[in-house]
């Protein structure tokens, strides 16, 4: 690293250059291959949703049991991103991205072959397993590759755009699949993605020594916030089913907040901890975290309740549903991409706020939805203005989150990120569905009479609408804290911070 003399002549660390930077070269391309690796973790969240109905018919498994295809993947993945991230710091940032692609790509294998439940499910784990083990060590990785203010505020765009269109383009992957191919493929398409990632970090990435200062893992952390966020998000799951009051929800629910404040407690006390609290406490990154876990959440109400309502409802097929998304997604990359120079003259705090403010208001024009309504008239103008909000403020929440830290930490600062999203969209996931059953269940009963058809598409409707009431809810309530919390002015980025894949 560059070094500059004091008055009183001592050397001091100063910003690294070109120089310092092994990657510098290549960091466009690299970018290139990170984005990709994204792209897997992230759109694997919605791809299988499309292909559900086609496997349990294929597979012969209940509605009871359809639900763990999605959850089980969420389960392992939230639980392990720490834990994931920390293995970054310690075993390398180049071996846990090249391990977790081989990882997933193997599982997503298993998953396409699977001839029972049973295996698609641990295949679908097994996934949640190695995302772990991916996600984190692709966010820092870019930490660290980008070290100027300006390219790392257009590296984090595209990030971004990726982060928040990948979903989107998993519906439309997963209805082409479905409808041409098979079902199967929404998992065996990994594989190839896995490879041209593996091969590019083969070649991109170079390998360096770990640094002689870093500390082991922490266990006792490890253990404790892993237990914590299984029964969390088990919870989470089984309120959908179950009901809120069911003992399994509560006790789980609460067994898990009781086990992260434990948690809490134990990493202000070791010396080494599995996540420093200094990066929870301070404003920005806070901040940031708050903002991926409310687009995780009002992301959830789009992603799922608008496939309903068009599937369902409008009657779409797999392939027309999916592609009747692309303007959300040309709206995320527009303003994720669009942004990135006014995010790093201005800062996060404007275009965050006023992002999460449109996503407000396309929920609201989504909440107007009836029976009747049409594509053109009544959902296109909600994609449009969603996807520049959400574009707008998950872009500069993913850099701001991973600025300042030091290289020893960026893997578990970017695990802290992932898990904020993850466990904002099992909060969507249990919440809004409930919500959605509660609001179409009132429906129906207040008729008085036994329901035809027509009451039950109206009833659905209503369940679908309420939700995207709560998500625009959810997304006013994100603007005013995140924009109170973010500090004004662009955010500053560790000159210090050595730059190292190893």
């Amino acid at each position: 690293m560059a070094q500059t003399t004091t008055m009183d002549g001592v050397r001091e660390p100063s910003a690294p250059g070109p120089a310092d930077n092994p990657h510098h070269a290549t960091r466009w391309l690299i970018l290139g291959v990170i984005a990709l690796a994204q792209l897997i973790v992230v759109l694997d969240a919605t791809i299988v949703n499309i292909a559900l109905p086609t496997a349990q018919e294929a597979l012969g498994f209940s509605n009871d049991n359809r639900q763990w295809i999605v959850t089980g993947y969420a389960l392992a993945f939230g639980s392990l991103l720490l834990v994931g991230g920390r293995l970054s710091d310690l075993v390398g940032r180049r071996s846990m991205f090249v391990t977790g692609l081989i990882g997933f790509a193997a599982a997503s294998a298993v998953g396409g072959a699977a001839q029972n439940f049973e295996v698609l499910v641990g295949a679908r784990v097994a996934q949640g397993v190695f995302g772990a083990l991916l996600a984190p060590a692709a966010l820092s990785l870019l930490t660290v590759t980008f070290t100027d203010a300006a390219e790392r505020a257009k590296a984090f765009a595209i990030f971004g755009a990726i982060s928040g269109a990948g979903g989107a383009i998993g519906l439309i992957l997963g209805g082409a699949l479905t409808e041409y191919l098979s079902w199967r493929w929404c998992l065996y398409v990994n594989v190839p993605l896995a490879i041209i990632a593996v091969i590019g970090a083969a070649l991109l990435l170079k390998k360096q020594h770990r640094p002689d200062d870093v500390k082991g893992i922490d266990v006792p952390g490890s253990l404790v916030v892993v237990a914590g966020l299984v029964s969390f998000v088990y919870g989470l799951a089984s309120a959908e089913s179950d009901g809120w009051g069911a003992a399994t929800t509560l006790v789980c629910i609460g067994a898990g907040l009781a086990l992260l404040a434990v948690f809490a407690v134990i990493e202000s006390r070791v010396s080494d901890p599995l996540l420093p609290l200094h990066i929870v406490w301070d404003r920005t990154r806070g901040a940031s975290f708050l903002v991926v876990a409310f687009v995780g959440i009002g992301l959830f109400a789009v992603f799922l309740f608008l496939t309903y309502y068009v599937s369902l409802t409008l009657g779409y097929s797999p392939l027309k549903t999916g592609f009747s998304f692309v303007p959300m997604i040309l709206g995320i990359m527009a303003t994720a991409t669009g942004s990135a120079g006014l995010v790093a003259r201005i800062g996060p705090k404007i275009p965050v706020f006023v992002g999460m403010m449109l996503a407000a208001i396309g929920m609201v024009l989504f909440a107007q939805l009836e029976v009747d309504s049409t594509y053109a008239l009544h959902i296109l103008p909600g994609l449009i203005i969603t996807g520049l909000g959400i574009g707008l403020s998950i872009a500069p929440a993913f850099s701001a989150a991973t600025s300042g830290v030091d290289a020893e930490h960026a893997g578990v600062a970017s695990a802290s990120v992932n898990t904020f999203q993850q466990i904002g969209g099992s909060i969507g996931t249990a919440v809004l569905s409930a919500f959605a059953a509660s609001a179409t269940s009132d429906y129906l009963s207040g008729l008085g009479r036994a329901p035809s058809k027509a009451d039950q598409a109206l009833a659905a409707v209503d369940g679908y609408t309420t939700v995207f009431w709560w998500a625009a809810g959810v997304f006013v309530v994100g603007a005013v804290i995140c924009g109170a919390l973010f500090r004004p002015g662009p955010v500053a980025v560790n000159p210090d911070a050595p730059v190292l894949a190893h």
